[in-house]
């Protein structure tokens, strides 16, 4: 290899060719703000996550000790001939984050450790009882503070020995006559020690020790002093100081050297940043242990009603009389009188809780299978500890998801969701404790701590404490999360959010010389926020950051100072660079981007919009988390879509209300009694026929699936492979031709093509098959031959390479077609889906729905959510293709989306606003898209407009 000359202030990569990269060669200027650019399947990720912060990462945990590598795990090197000029290397990218019911937005950001800290050194005590303001002093406070009454004052020194207790006292009385006292108080009247007193001992008494009484003067406060410590000994830290103002009339100041609530008798503990965390058992509530909710089985989940227990009404289970549960089931059934095939509506609830409770009664159960047979008496649990028992012993996070299908939130009644103890909730600061602070959003905390006014004390105290607090809430507000409140759950966040916090955590570290590797930071973002986000983007490369993005948004390409674009298309097509320059360059190329951003290609505005079928999908009186009591409606057989800025309410209005509702409603007949209480009715579901949420989720979550068995085309190829001469005549079947079970497939790798070797101080390293050279299937099924294709050849195919190869069998070419016809021709048939976007994984679910027509006027209804995440232009015209299609098929769309290309497309829409967070949740317009277009006060309006000029000029 030649020498190849370096610019030391550039980052330079020779030869890489990860994934389908065609041994690229290109140069990023360091401290630069580059995106990286191309269709869907070019490239972009395996440049800038699989080979740039591979290597980067890689190269650090290198470094390391081997000790440290052990726990830290290490990168695989990317096929690359090397890399010059990297920086330390950190990945922001657009992933949810795990569900830990612990984690909020003020624990990952921090912002919470520093209200924990600013709660202890600012705030005031009050009791939790009687909201009494609580202070403790030491002796000297409280000295100094009798001798700010006027010389001359008559005072009573008086120890709180017992307030409000029952007893009679008598050895009490004797043990301080002992000591030395004279005189006590009980019950207002004061006594004598060596008197007789006769207390009853059912009822409760006030005991006042007399310790001293004394007129005020400067030369006798060594005196008080003591007496005042006196008291206190005695008195559970406490002292009542009488000020005898006449023979009748008294006023009493009571002194504690502890946090206490005199009236209450209720001591607190000391206030520490632990007594604030809902994960340390000083502060954590008891009953929910900190997470403000208990997970409980829901009897509405279990049982579908309408259904019988042999025609499955017992929904985590399905009835079979022949299985172990199904023969307790039955006995269980026989012994209560409960018959198995009545719906279970029509049962006494009696009865139906001894099923779902069971009881301690001994039933008799049969049981034969095959191979065993058992008749003895066994006590039923029931179907809930049984299910309970299960989620709690279970290691499996799998097995634990699935159960939870079947449970229900309920909020904590003893803290009320506040997750602390009531310690913790008494301590305030200016009217509220910790977590009414969390539950303001961004932008409201952002405001409450500029205009704190604290005493010149604390101010110096918490100055810095602040600071770091202003700083986070502000980078957050930056970064467009301004509505997001602090006390939100993590994992309640979608991928964008997520990203956007920890870009703002990043600004916040406010890191140099480092290379920030992103993936599409605009998703989720109204482009009323982009121009926020570009702003905090170029913040963090102001102070010496090299920052590579992964983006296809107009607005921020503009903004870059150099640009990548891969192409010209996706898979083995993609991986070359289409060019490499800055955006005036690119402007002048020709490139399938550089079309797009200077106008040679638009995506055009559709014909002719629809009005549907003159039936709606009627929501009323929608109030589920910041929505307003809105009414909205959305006509059927069109193409819908649901705008607004961040945090507007769209999510919670379509994927956190309506899609679950309708889906119940669908399935059980009847209202979901977690959602009742946030929508008066919903109209109009009789007009559909099945409701689909199609995410970004993955397709599945091994590298067994794929999207030849996604999509069941290898189905049909496992029934050609079947029908051969050869496989007839060795007997072979379908299941044959399946990686998945015993037959065919090579048993050394179980059908994977790979096998795994544990490394200790290296990460584990996956190896080609040495048995089956990573073909999946044993040599004798290889054998057998399809126009000189074994199985395995096929699994290797791209979906256009498959088309051509069977494109004289419809039944393979049609399901074919519809991948090609969604932009996945460039993927493998037996591409691993743990392999796939997220873009992809959504377009594969969609290729599902596009043969599917409605069934006597009753459509389908299709909810997405942002589905032109990762998508570059042209993608996303092929995108909004389907979508019509799906609805020219007679079905109903409902897409959530921040672009505007998609949204010009479709036929009404619904928008929601007019800010986020708490000034957002309220209907801003719904209508058609005509009448919107004309219509004024709406961010979405406004930004449509200028974008649909922009295309006419």
């Amino acid at each position: 290899m030649g020498k190849v000359k370096i610019n030391l202030q550039d980052i330079k990569i020779v030869g890489a060719r990860e994934h389908n990269l065609k041994n690229i060669s290109v140069t990023i200027p360091r401290n630069s703000f580059t995106v990286i650019t191309g269709v869907s399947g070019s490239g972009k990720s395996s440049l800038a996550f699989d080979t740039l912060y591979a290597e980067g990462q890689r190269r650090y945990v290198e470094s390391l000790s081997s000790y440290a590598r052990q726990f830290l795990g290490l990168m695989k090197k990317p096929d690359v001939d090397f890399i010059e000029g990297l920086s330390p290397a950190i990945s922001i990218e657009q992933k949810k984050l795990n569900r830990n019911p612990r984690s909020t937005v003020g624990t990952i950001t921090e912002i919470y450790d520093y209200l924990r800290l600013l709660y202890t050194n600012a705030s005031e005590v009050f009791c939790y009882q009687c909201g009494r303001k609580l202070e403790k002093q030491s002796i000297d406070q409280i000295v100094n503070s009798i001798f700010s009454l006027p010389q001359g004052t008559k005072i009573m020194i008086l120890s709180p020995y017992a307030v409000n207790k029952k007893g009679t006292y008598k050895n009490d009385f004797e043990n301080l006559r002992k000591i030395g006292f004279y005189r006590i108080i009980v019950d207002d009247k004061e006594y004598t020690l060596d008197q007789n007193i006769e207390l009853n001992k059912n009822e409760k008494h006030d005991i006042y020790i007399v310790v001293d009484r004394i007129q005020l003067a400067l030369d006798k406060k060594k005196r008080i002093f003591e007496s005042v410590e006196q008291a206190i000994k005695y008195g559970n830290d406490k002292v009542l100081i009488r000020i005898i103002e006449s023979e009748k009339d008294n006023k009493d100041i009571l002194y504690s050297t502890k946090l206490a609530c005199p009236n209450c008798d209720i001591s607190y503990p000391d206030i520490s940043p632990a007594l604030f965390s809902f994960n340390a058992p000083e502060g954590a509530c008891e009953a929910c242990h900190g997470l403000g909710v208990n997970l409980e089985f829901d009897v509405d989940k279990i049982f579908d009603f309408t259904l019988s227990i042999e025609e499955g009404g017992i929904i985590p289970f399905s009835y079979d009389e022949n299985s172990w549960f199904g023969s307790i089931i039955s006995s269980a059934c026989k012994s209560y009188g409960i018959p198995l095939d009545k719906p279970l509506e029509k049962i006494p609830k009696e009865k139906l809780d001894l099923l779902l409770y069971g009881s301690k009664k001994e039933i008799t159960v049969s049981y034969k299978s095959e191979k065993s047979e058992y008749t003895g008496k066994k006590v039923f649990e029931g179907i809930i500890p049984l299910l309970y028992r299960r989620y709690n012993e279970t290691s499996s996070e799998d097995i634990r998801q699935w159960l939870e299908q079947y449970m229900k939130e309920s909020v904590c009644t003893k803290c009320n969701g506040d997750r602390l103890n009531n310690y913790a909730l008494s301590i305030r600061i200016e009217g509220l404790n910790i977590i009414e602070f969390t539950r303001n959003s961004v932008e409201k905390s952002l405001e409450f701590i500029k205009n704190l006014r604290l005493s010149e004390t604390k101010q110096l105290i918490v100055k810095e404490i602040l600071k770091e607090i202003t700083s986070r809430l502000k980078f957050l507000n930056d970064v467009g999360l301004g509505y997001i409140t602090l006390d939100r759950k993590s994992y309640t966040l979608s991928g964008g959010e997520a990203q956007r916090i920890h870009l703002a955590t990043q600004i916040g570290s406010q890191l140099s010389g480092v290379m920030y590797v992103l993936d599409e930071p605009t998703i989720g973002l109204h482009q009323k926020d982009n121009e926020k986000l570009i702003n905090a983007l170029k913040e963090l490369q102001s102070i010496g950051n090299t920052l590579i993005v992964v983006e296809h948004d107009k607005q921020t390409m503009l903004e870059a100072d150099y640009i990548i674009d891969l192409g010209p298309q996706a898979g083995l097509n993609g991986g070359k660079v289409m060019f490499e320059g800055s955006v005036e360059q690119l402007m002048k190329s020709n490139t399938l981007t550089s079309d797009y951003l200077n106008g040679k290609k638009i995506i055009k505005l559709p014909e002719k919009r629809r009005k549907g079928s003159g039936k709606f999908i009627k929501i009323k009186k929608a109030s589920l988390h910041n929505l307003k009591n809105i009414d909205v409606q959305i006509p059927l057989e069109t193409f819908t879509v649901v705008t607004g800025v961040s945090g507007s309410g769209k999510s919670s209005l379509i994927i956190d209300l309506l899609y679950p509702a309708l889906q119940y409603e669908k399935s059980f007949k009847k209202k979901n009694s977690e959602l009742t209480p946030f929508y008066k009715s919903i109209e109009g579901f009789e007009f559909i026929n099945s409701v689909y949420h199609i995410d970004q989720s993955p397709i599945g979550r091994t590298p067994r699936s794929n999207p030849a068995t996604y999509t069941k085309v290898f189905d049909h190829i496992r029934a050609l492979y079947a029908s051969l001469p050869e496989s007839k005549a060795r007997g072979y079947n379908q299941g044959r031709f399946s990686f998945n079970v015993k037959g065919g497939r090579c048993e050394h790798c179980q059908g994977e093509g790979e096998t795994t070797i544990h490394m200790h101080f290296l990460p584990d390293i996956s190896v080609t098959c040495e048995v089956c050279k990573g073909k999946r299937f044993n040599s004798q099924t290889l054998e057998v031959l399809y126009k000189g294709k074994s199985i395995a050849d096929i699994l290797e195919l791209s979906v256009d390479e498959a088309y051509d190869f069977f494109s004289t069998i419809p039944s393979i070419a049609n399901k074919l077609k519809l991948l090609i016809d969604v932009g996945l021709g460039y993927i493998k048939l037996g591409q691993s889906a743990t392999t796939l976007s997220g873009g992809e994984a959504q377009r594969l679910k969609l290729t599902r729905e596009l043969g599917k027509t409605s069934k006597n006027g009753i459509s389908n209804i299709y909810f997405l959510d942002e589905p032109t995440t990762g998508l570059h232009f042209d993608d996303i015209r092929k995108l909004i293709a389907i979508l019509q299609r799906l609805v020219d098929n007679g079905n109903t769309v409902v897409v959530i989306e921040h672009n505007l290309d998609l949204i010009k497309s479709a036929d009404y829409i619904i928008d929601l606003g007019p800010e986020g967070g708490e000034h957002g949740g309220n209907l801003v317009f719904q209508g058609y898209m005509d009448q919107f277009l004309s219509f004024e006060n709406s961010y979405t309006s406004f930004y449509l407009k200028k974008e649909i000029d922009e295309d006419r000029k």
